[in-house]
């Protein structure tokens, strides 16, 4: 799984060595991070580097990811549009450095509404184990304690902070996340883990939303 995203470095970096080597120029190493975008918000999504569309294939609907994908470590500037549209909502300019494993999440339609995250990603040499962590990335529910299972919890999480990856037994889990102060749970759902797959478990949409805007939790599988 980690050997995946090491893959999507050392790709990029080929391409770059060639497209140096038939232009008879001074070969400069272009070096790669990692980064993966994650769609908390309610609207289907496309998204671009530098102007260039990146998700190709298809586009982010509520709640999915983009999978790490190589970028030039440095200055970068992602624009986000709604599908169907050519109007930029609103660009996220970033500082990547070589070989770091990113997320960048959209939580809504405005820059201020999202944010990027760190994953320090390892694997894991315990069998039948998995590694969780919690992002809270909905705007309006205020701070956030979640539990998965009966060995995780992630306490007290505000909007836009994320814990470190934690490992536990993989299986059936009972996924409850509650309001900071409240006893009364928002989410109480039953999730698959597999053994040696890392998840990042996230609140996405809006507690008073409706649709595809409304209060849930979405898994990203972090490889």
């Amino acid at each position: 799984m980690i050997k995946r995203l090491y893959i999507v470095y050392f790709f990029a970096a080929v391409l770059a060595f060639e497209s140096c080597k038939n232009n008879d120029s001074v070969f400069t190493p272009v070096l790669y991070a990692g980064m993966n975008v994650v769609n908390a918000s309610g609207d289907t999504l496309n998204f671009y580097l530098n102007g260039t569309r990146q998700n190709n294939s298809s586009s982010l609907y509520p709640g999915s990811q983009s999978y790490y994908i190589g970028v030039p470590q440095g200055a970068e500037n992602f624009q986000f549009k709604k599908a169907g549209t050519f109007n930029v909502l609103f660009s996220v300019p970033l500082t990547l450095k070589d070989s770091i494993s990113y997320s960048l999440y959209v939580a809504g339609e405005t820059a201020d509404k999202s944010f990027s995250t760190i994953d320090s990603l390892y694997e894991d040499t315990v069998t039948n184990s998995t590694q969780i962590r919690f992002v809270n990335a909905s705007p309006d529910a205020g701070n956030l304690n979640a539990y998965v299972g009966d060995t995780l919890n992630y306490r007290s999480r505000a909007f836009k902070s994320s814990s470190v990856f934690l490992a536990t037994g993989s299986g059936i889990k009972e996924v409850k996340v509650y309001q900071t102060g409240s006893t009364t749970p928002i989410i109480d759902t039953p999730i698959t883990f597999q053994p040696g797959d890392i998840y990042t478990v996230f609140t996405r949409g809006l507690l008073k939303g409706a649709g595809s805007s409304k209060f849930n939790i979405g898994i990203v599988i972090n490889h």
